[in-house]
């Protein structure tokens, strides 16, 4: 009956477009997929997100390019970004050093509804190869997507519910490709058909297979290297030889990472009318997964015949995953003309998501999510420089843990939320304010738990264009946010995490101060962007290993402390020459983020906070051919959390080439990529798996993209 009266709310409400949805009636030209400098276009009445917040914008060639099988590691290269790179099948984005319950990954404007910011071996059910344009948005605007996007939003648009109506009646994009370092195929297709000259229908589909993805370098990390050499010496004391150089062995392995294996199907399908009176459009889509989780190896001195000390006893055989979810989804839009309102944006979606955690063939842990999200939006006309929208959002989350070793009982999240964001502009001089107000339900009936949050979050922001092209802005922001019901609730071991994860129900809510400073430089030769933060957060919340153990697994507990995270993004690129006929740009990305918890008086690192990043490339930009070379540079990482171990910094070196062979049409791009070209190791601190699960090593890309 919730299911029913959830799927019949959202097509009723028509709920609501997001705040930033994207406008593609103003974007380039669906034929033109080698397109020049972004245009940001989330908003028609916020320029750019320039006053409270920024966005990065990914499409075309480069979206071509970094595209992997999780949205995490596809944007790795975009400042501010990390990825928690738990294996290749789930990798969820991390943006200033914050995930999970402080990240919205969305889908044009509303959440993916899956599992994926409850734990971080759960994977994100949006298959990049269906995407068409992703905007990475930071700062306090984001807040109007809800307080869980502290650290930011990420957006991704796909062309299931379309637009516009295709210029010549059929639309086609698709885009393949094949990589070495795990024996990657993939494809991913869409056509869109003019069925009269106002309704259109969209299909798509994707697939893509990898095997064990090989690395650079050692595969286990110098500390868990370590443990079982010393774990060898001892057996060889005790003349246990054959055990002794089983493990020598296994602290050498290299290249292949075992149980990294996976498998993606997509299908969707969608229609929608479009008139001069606005749009209304709707869609279904289906997402299938399977992917491998890769095991810590054992540490622990086993005897012949005892029990095993340092592993849970499971199932036998490797872990895995196997993911579904059927989505439906609803966009509307009507103009209101010339008055106050401009437009009522609608927008909503319904889905109904399972996964299955297998120990070899025996089920271990089965997760379900029904949830429903929509947002209805009016959005403002310009008058003498005032704009703005406002509107209501509500969401609703039933989650369930189902098995021997289900760590959070079935919940009910219940969220509503009223937001405004008003902006008003005199000459060089922008301000603007934002405001939300949420009250959020969390209960778990079989505990008889129920807990109700209030919160109010606002923002203040201003620009001043200091001369053409230059243009500086700060922000203040206060953001309050209440505690998930994994956050609260959790208490059981997680086999796919190999972690005993412990949640408190009397957590309180988390609130933060923030600032923000950014200066903005365009001319014909140079762009210049840097960004500088802080967030003073009271109450905040974070899981943290505790150095005991419970049903043989490591505890990781959910604590509350104040807090304080900083740091900056900074962006510059520059024309440098013309040769030939190729322009040689260089340009050059760099952020760093810094977290500390207040402690009776002591300061503590945040756990997995990614270290300082530097990437820079010189590029040659021709009429038919682009050349890249680029190299990352990554700084050890030895601010750690307790019982958290370091992390080595490492260099990669990339390079691309993109050839468009059609020469009166850029609609068609063949690009050849080596990334990680000398083969080295490297790890992100911000995944749990980084000691065991290493970065791909040298891998070869193919990829074709078309569009016609």
């Amino acid at each position: 009956m919730r299911l029913l009266c959830s799927a019949g709310f959202t097509l009723a409400l028509f709920l609501a477009a997001p705040a930033f949805a994207q406008d593609r009636a103003s974007a380039v030209s669906d034929d033109d997929v080698h397109t020049g400098e972004p245009i940001v276009v989330t908003a028609p009445y916020v320029r750019s997100l320039d006053i409270l917040g920024n966005v990065s914008v990914i499409e075309g060639d480069e979206l071509a390019r970094d595209i992997r099988g999780q949205i995490g590691d596809t944007l790795t290269r975009q400042p501010g970004v990390s990825a928690t790179s738990f294996s290749p099948g789930a990798s969820r984005p991390v943006l200033r050093g914050f995930s999970g319950e402080r990240v919205k990954v969305l889908t044009d404007g509303i959440g993916s509804i899956d599992a994926s910011n409850t734990s971080a071996d759960h994977a994100v059910t949006i298959d990049p190869l269906t995407v068409e344009r992703v905007e990475i948005l930071r700062g306090p605007a984001v807040l109007l997507f809800g307080s869980q996007a502290i650290g930011g939003a990420v957006n991704l648009f796909d062309r299931r519910i379309p637009r516009k109506i295709p210029t010549d009646h059929v639309h086609v994009d698709a885009i393949g490709g094949y990589a070495t370092a795990a024996n990657d195929r993939n494809i991913g297709s869409s056509i869109d058909v003019a069925l009269s000259p106002q309704i259109v229908a969209h299909l798509d589909g994707s697939w893509r297979k990898t095997g064990d993805t090989r690395s650079g370098g050692f595969v286990y990390a110098p500390g868990l290297r370590g443990e079982l050499l010393d774990l060898a010496a001892e057996e060889a004391e005790e003349g246990h030889v054959d055990e002794a150089a089983e493990l020598t062995e296994q602290a050498g392995k290299r290249g292949k990472i075992d149980n990294t294996q996976s498998e993606t199907w997509t299908a969707g399908g969608g229609l929608s009318l479009i008139n001069e009176g606005g749009q209304l459009g709707i869609s279904v889509g289906y997402f299938d997964t399977n992917y491998g989780v890769p095991d810590r190896p054992n540490t622990a001195h086993e005897h012949e015949g005892e029990e095993e000390e340092g592993g849970h006893d499971h199932g036998e055989g490797p872990v895995t995953i196997g993911m579904k979810q059927w989505r439906a989804d609803l966009r509307g839009e009507v103009e209101l003309g010339d008055g106050f309102f401009d437009k009522l944006r609608i927008r909503g979606g319904f889905a109904d998501y399972k996964h299955t955690e297998f120990e070899g063939d025996e089920v271990g842990t089965v997760f379900t999510n029904q949830g429903v999200e929509g947002r209805l939006e009016l959005a403002q006309n310009d008058h003498g420089g005032w704009r703005g929208a406002s509107g209501v959002q509500y969401s609703h989350r039933d989650f369930n843990a189902i098995g021997a070793e289900a760590f959070v009982p079935r919940n009910l999240t219940d969220q509503f939320a009223l937001f405004t964001l008003q902006e008003y502009t005199m000459g060089p001089l922008g301000l603007e304010a934002a405001a939300r107000y949420e009250k959020t339900n969390v209960r778990a009936q079989t505990l008889g738990f129920k807990r109700n949050f209030d919160s109010f979050s606002g923002a203040l922001g201003a620009t001043y264009d200091i001369f053409d092209g230059a243009k500086f802005g700060v922000s203040v922001s206060r953001a309050v946010r209440a505690p998930s019901a994994e956050e609260l609730l959790s208490t059981g071991p997680h086999i796919a995490t190999q972690s005993f994860e412990v949640g408190n129900p009397d957590l309180k809510r988390e609130s933060n101060w923030g600032a923000e400073a950014s200066f903005k430089l365009k001319t014909d030769g140079f762009d210049l962007s840097l960004t500088g933060y802080s967030n003073w957060f009271d109450n905040f919340i974070y899981s943290a290993a505790t150095g005991a153990e419970e049903d043989e697994l490591p505890v990781f507990q959910y604590f509350q402390r104040d807090a304080r995270v900083y740091g900056f993004e900074a962006e510059a690129s520059a024309r440098l020459a013309q040769i030939g006929g190729f322009n040689i740009v260089g340009d050059v990305t760099a952020d760093m983020t810094r977290a500390k918890i207040k402690n009776a008086g002591l300061d503590r690192n945040v756990p997995r906070i990614p270290p300082l990043r530097v990437l820079g490339g010189l590029e040659a930009q021709g009429e038919r051919v682009d050349a890249r070379v680029e190299v990352e540079w990554t700084d050890d990482q030895t601010r750690v959390a307790q019982f958290e171990t370091p992390t080595d910094g490492f260099t990669l070196v990339n390079a691309s080439l993109s050839w468009r062979p059609l020469p009166e049409a850029k609609n068609l791009t063949l690009s050849l990529s080596a990334n990680n070209i000398f083969d080295v190791e490297a790890r992100r601190h911000a995944s749990f798996t980084k000691d065991y699960v290493p970065l791909a090593g040298r891998d070869f890309r193919l990829t074709a993209r078309a569009s016609f």
